[in-house]
């Protein structure tokens, strides 16, 4: 009997010393399990697609679960992304904006829940942000402006289609454009909005076309937009130049083949991995810049 309860008492022993191991190591892995959270604007488009796969690639590289999620271009849908992440144990929040105005409240919602935020591609107008990744906008509309410039020999009309009114890249872009153009003898003829969004490139442009008879080139603040520009221009059966931005692998296409003059190359990969890089910095208490910044260039078929 005495040996019986010997044996049971050493199988207790070690059933307890496993137990407790594989609770050790339960709670390691819950201590060292690191979850990051991605909004993005919309995934309808190349560019962000783009992003989010450079992202993806990053936090497999550093060990992070990337939780994404698509605004669908939609404010409201922003804010309750946002909210949907602070509830499941996110330690970070990367975004990259559909509004840089409409943003703020979804950022106010993190700062509230004590999660930092980090900003891609699109900065916001207020809220508390670590850092902001993104293409130096400015030099690039100025890019695209001294190109056209050149191409035109300083003179003749053109048309300029904006993305989403009071997105942070809209403004930038546009400012550096209008800047590069001021003392040549452009005129902008028309000017609207077309939301970053190919079909309605396609429409403003239809309609800019029937209203402005001589138009000799187009600058579009997104490859998108100059791509759906480009289809509207081919079917009036025009000869017009266009510039767009971003470098998606359609415009660089189009290009390539002599149907769009020129585009400028951001590098939507490297936004997303710096975005997951500096999470990871901002994560293990290191200090980072306020603005990231990344490098632009000019693609066109020569």
């Amino acid at each position: 009997m005495k040996k019986l309860l010997s044996i049971l008492l050493v199988g207790m022993l070690v059933v307890g010393l496993l137990a407790g191991c594989a609770k050790t190591q339960n709670n390691a892995a819950q201590e060292g399990s690191k979850k990051v959270g991605l909004i993005l604007s919309t995934l309808n488009n190349p560019f962000f697609v783009t992003l989010k796969e450079g992202a993806e690639a990053k936090a497999k590289e550093l060990g992070y679960e990337l939780v994404i999620l698509d605004s669908q271009n939609d404010p409201s849908k922003e804010i309750a992304n946002m909210e949907d992440l602070t509830t499941r144990g996110v330690s970070l929040i990367i975004i990259n904006p559909v509004d840089s105005d409409a943003v703020v409240s979804a950022i106010n919602t993190a700062n509230s829940a004590n999660i930092p935020v980090i900003t891609l591609d699109r900065a916001a107008n207020g809220g508390k942000v670590v850092t902001h990744i993104a293409s130096d906008n400015v030099a690039g509309g100025k890019m695209a402006g001294e190109y056209i410039i050149d191409k035109l020999g300083g003179k003749g009309k053109m048309v300029e289609l904006e993305g989403i009114p009071g997105a942070s890249a809209t403004r930038d872009r546009g400012q550096g454009f209008n800047d590069s153009i001021k003392n040549s003898e452009i005129e902008v003829v028309a000017r609207q909005a077309a939301d970053f969004d190919r079909t309605k490139g396609l429409s403003v442009m239809e309609n800019i076309l029937q209203a402005q008879p001589e138009i000799d080139a187009v600058f579009a603040h997104n490859d998108e937009m100059a791509l759906g520009a480009l289809k509207a221009i081919e079917a009036s059966g025009r000869e017009i130049m266009v510039v767009g931005f971003d470098a998606t692998d359609d415009a660089v296409k189009a290009v390539n083949e002599g149907k769009m003059a020129a585009t400028v190359a951001q590098q939507p990969d490297k936004i997303g991995s710096l975005g997951v890089e500096y999470a990871d910095k901002v994560l293990k208490g290191k200090s980072v810049e306020k603005f990231i910044p990344v490098e632009l260039k000019l693609v066109t078929k020569e």
